[in-house]
């Protein structure tokens, strides 16, 4: 999954450094020209939607969502297994849901054949397309997650859980940055 997440980054990187020329170039023309290309909005609005759904995989793999674990650490290790577990199954239900409430949003563009209020008139169903592609690659990673989880947690392998799924502490964050440091 780590090959993922950083293709994914890529990606999304890549595709704010084509919004960011865009934009530049947009403004530019404006400036100098008095024309626009139109539509930059349009498309900036496109690549965050997209990137967001992308980068709900990204954090649930590197495990950068948000727990506070001021406690966590101070806790055994099978309660800390519990909570790991936890957490996982309910990004897992995160995924459901986000499946469930965005196939609404795709059959109603389809049925009504929605196009954006732009000068483009973008088909709405493409952009929302590549947004839900974004969900469904997060449920499904989030899915298997959910079931390696509940196998090591009903295997009783607590640690194992544990380092595969425990918050990235500070301390764990300096030692991969460290490691990539030395390797450049």
């Amino acid at each position: 999954m780590d090959r993922l997440a950083t293709l994914i980054s890529r990606l999304f990187g890549w595709a704010l450094i084509f919004l960011s020329a865009f934009i530049a170039l947009e403004t530019v023309l404006r400036k100098l020209f008095n024309t626009s290309l139109q539509g930059a909005d349009e498309l900036g609005g496109y690549v965050l939607a997209i990137g967001a759904s992308l980068a709900f995989i990204v954090a649930m793999i590197d495990r950068a969502h948000i727990r506070i674990d001021v406690l966590h650490s101070r806790m055994t290790v099978k309660l800390q297994a519990l909570i790991d577990w936890l957490s996982v199954i309910s990004l897992a239900l995160i995924g459901l849901f986000f499946l469930y409430v965005g196939w609404f949003v795709i059959t109603d563009t389809l049925e009504y054949r929605s196009t954006a209020a732009t000068p483009w008139r973008t088909p709405l169903i493409w952009p929302q397309s590549a947004w839900y592609a974004g969900l469904v690659v997060f449920a499904f990673c989030s899915f298997l997650s959910a079931g390696r989880a509940t196998r090591l947690f009903m295997q009783g392998q607590y640690s194992r859980l544990a380092e595969e799924f425990n918050p990235r502490s500070a301390e764990d964050d300096l030692s991969e940055e460290l490691e990539k440091l030395q390797e450049r």
